[in-house]
């Protein structure tokens, strides 16, 4: 094969070439940062007024933030005395209610709320919160993914959609309580959207779960390459999540790194390795993970795989 050098005019200035030994693994080679391991703590939540903290790894993600991932950023939202507006350059926003009890107006609807309620929200659904008391949320959005990719978004692709505690909690007990339930090794409701059937995600970049863990019961491992952005909806001192890269021959973790959860905490799961949940604490745990499952089932990239 011949190669010709020959061209008519110089490349750009921006323009580089490398060889593929040099460019295919950026991650291998620490020119693409790993997503850590971190753990945020609820006490944010015991101060008074209404406040938000982003969940920041922007730093150790190397990307503007606020981040927590590479294309989702978590935050705790505290609303207390005096109304909180949120706001996002994302397409959809998923809030949780940690506890409490208030009050959204978004989108030009108005939703009241309680503790174990979720609501998500379509571009453009800049929020205004009140609480009656104290109200304690848990917001994740999509806008790192569209600053990395330089957009805004131009319509919003679902409705405003409400998840009752009551509705969801129902159904987890249903799926509990079915012949199926009893052998799976996730207990969990996944929440869907109609506006998104191939996927049955809750929108179409997010994903997300409300999965019990029972009291003595172990979830084994498993991975995907979506992020999961965990957060500890219920737990006891005894309830944790071992996580690594490699397994062993008999399907268990090698030398995980171990986050113990507490609740109303939230913890990164990063993607493509392995996991598993173990709940020694003897009373039931809930957990939500949060994930841009949404986007990598539509692009047929998730590749979730269980340990056996």
């Amino acid at each position: 094969m011949v190669i010709s050098t020959t061209h008519s005019r110089a490349s750009s200035e921006q323009a580089q070439f490398f060889s593929y030994g040099e460019a295919a693994n950026p991650i291998r080679s620490g020119l693409t940062s790993l997503v850590p391991y971190r753990s945020f703590s609820p006490t944010f939540f015991d101060d008074t007024g209404s406040a938000v903290l982003a969940l920041d790894l922007s730093a150790e993600l190397n990307c503007n933030g606020p981040a927590t991932g590479p294309s989702l950023c978590a935050n705790f939202i505290r609303v207390h005395d005096t109304e909180l507006r949120t706001a996002a350059v994302a397409t959809s926003q998923l809030f949780f209610v940690a506890d409490g009890e208030g009050e959204t107006e978004a989108c030009g609807e108005h939703f009241s709320w309680s503790k174990g309620d979720m609501l998500v929200l379509p571009a453009g659904g800049d929020a205004i919160h009140t609480s009656r008391s104290k109200g304690a949320l848990y917001w994740v959005h999509d806008a790192p993914l569209l600053r990395h990719l330089g957009v805004t978004p131009s319509e919003s692709r679902f409705e405003p959609t409400f998840y009752s505690h009551l509705d969801s909690q129902g159904r987890l007990a249903d799926i509990a309580a079915s012949p199926s339930g009893a052998r799976a090794n996730r207990v969990s409701v996944l929440l869907g959207n109609a506006a998104f059937p191939q996927t049955r995600t809750v929108t179409h970049t997010l994903w997300a779960m409300l999965g019990i863990l029972p009291a003595g019961q172990e979830q084994k491992p498993h991975r995907h390459q979506s992020i999961a952005l965990d957060f500890a909806v219920d737990c006891e001192p005894g309830c944790y999540t071992l996580i690594g890269t490699e397994l062993d021959d008999q399907g268990r973790i090698l030398n995980p790194h171990r986050e113990d959860w507490v609740a109303g905490a939230a913890f990164v799961t990063p993607p493509g390795y392995w996991h598993s949940h173990h709940n020694e604490s003897g009373a039931d745990a809930y957990v939500l993970p949060i994930q841009d499952a949404g986007l990598h089932t539509y692009l047929r990239t998730l590749d979730i795989l269980f340990s056996n």
